[in-house]
């Protein structure tokens, strides 16, 4: 599909978005990597994109290129006080947030072609923006509220305090109704948009994340070793560290993994590198288990890590597995695949649209230690099945889900829709 976009602004307001992610840090995962990868992407067909941000750090740059790319920058819009927010209590500070981005975009005599918000916040702030400016307006959930309360259970009242829920939810509804389009992750997210928000329209597109193939591949004799001591057959987990990853779930179901395979172990990485007490209280977690079933020489947390170490520690392992019950997507899943490992997930999650059972990976219940155990002991006892596995996974990531494809995919998406009116 033709177009002639020049300038997009992108919108992610929550975390801590730099040009290079300290991954792992309080909300800050999949969806930076997500808008990172995305605008470098659109930036190599001549697209200049720039991503707004809060600005709570007074150390950092308002304004800060994101190296080797000069037409992609990150763009700090300070909004309330000087301090991190977590994104479940950061609505306070939107309005002022959109006022001063507006203010911002005015000053600096900026012509957006559209403007794309990521999540609920951004989503908040990029209707405000986008009506100021009279331009268009385009959104991506990532995660739907609704679903995540669905998932996760727990005491209502206990669990509205810790997620607000009900303002999340009726601001993801306004959004919906506000966009020129929206996009999902996958076939996962539009039934439960249509499911627990009753919601159906015709300006919805499902478009995947993307992986970056130059940097996930499989080994090759230049790549670099782990930097760290890793055991010599291990299967490996990265993610942040949050109580609805799943981490006790995978140290339930690989307590019955070592009973049956001998010498293999448990590498679970991910968390910030300075740990908040959030994240403290699921490593504190992991570690009673870990006790619990005596696996101490098993099972080794290896916390934050570095990007020079994401290639080797994934190329490294035997297999890759995410945990979590409901995740949207999961982007590791398909750095993982890349890399030639084969995946164990869960069937309730995104990347069951990626993943076909038992030919690129194996789509499981985490809640059912018995089958997710079962489906790591099968690959680990047939080296045969595990190769062709991550093989078939590598070669089904490199042909549909490199962000160059991905970045065609939201072209197509702004022609499509920047005329669409609810």
């Amino acid at each position: 599909m033709d177009h002639n976009f020049k300038h997009i602004a992108m919108l992610s307001t929550h975390g801590y978005f730099d040009p290079v992610p300290k991954l792992g840090q309080t909300d800050t995962g999949g969806q930076v990597v997500y808008v990172l990868e995305l605008a470098k992407a659109l930036s190599q067909i001549g697209i200049k994109v720039d991503i707004y941000t809060r600005w709570f750090d007074k150390s950092q740059e308002q304004v800060d290129p994101v190296p080797g790319n000069p037409d992609v920058r990150i763009i700090r819009i300070p909004a309330g006080p000087w301090e991190f927010i977590p994104k479940e209590f950061i609505y306070d500070v939107l309005p002022g947030l959109s006022e001063n981005m507006t203010a911002f975009i005015r000053t600096n005599q900026i012509d957006y072609d559209l403007f794309h918000g990521h999540y609920v916040d951004a989503g908040i702030v990029a209707i405000d923006v986008a009506r100021a400016l009279n331009k268009p307006l385009f959104f991506t959930a990532h995660s739907l509220g609704a679903w995540k309360r669905d998932q996760m259970g727990g005491e209502p009242e206990e669990m509205e305090k810790k997620f607000n829920f009900k303002h999340r939810i009726a601001e993801e509804l306004r959004i919906f109704e506000s966009v020129n389009g929206q996009s999902l992750t996958s076939k996962v997210q539009l039934e439960k948009l249509n499911e627990l928000y009753n919601y159906y329209a015709n300006n919805i597109e499902i478009i995947p994340p993307g992986v970056n193939v130059h940097t996930y591949h499989k080994p090759t004799a230049g790549d670099p070793k782990p930097r760290i001591q890793l055991p010599d057959k291990y299967i490996y987990c990265l993610s942040r560290l949050d109580t609805n990853k799943g981490h006790d779930l995978l140290l339930h179901a690989f307590d019955l993994v070592r009973k049956e395979v001998e010498g293999i172990d448990l590498v679970i990485g991910g968390g910030s590198p300075d740990p908040k007490p959030r994240e403290q209280g699921v490593i504190n977690m992991m570690h009673n288990i870990i006790e619990e079933k005596q696996m101490q020489g098993r099972v080794k947390l290896i916390g934050y890590v570095p990007d020079e170490d994401m290639l080797a520690n994934y190329q490294y392992a035997q297999m890759f597995v995410l945990p979590s019950k409901f995740e949207p997507f999961g982007m590791t899943s398909q750095e993982a695949m890349a890399c030639g490992q084969p995946v164990v997930a869960s069937k309730f999650g995104g990347i069951r649209n990626v993943i076909t059972d038992g030919k690129t990976g194996f789509l499981i219940d985490p809640d059912n230690p018995q089958e997710f155990a079962a489906a790591m002991i099968k690959l680990l006892k047939d080296q045969e099945l595990l190769e062709s596995i991550g093989k078939n996974a590598n070669e089904m990531i490199r042909a549909h889900y490199s962000w160059e494809a991905i970045a065609g995919e939201h072209l197509d998406f702004y022609s499509k829709y920047s005329s669409f009116t609810n």
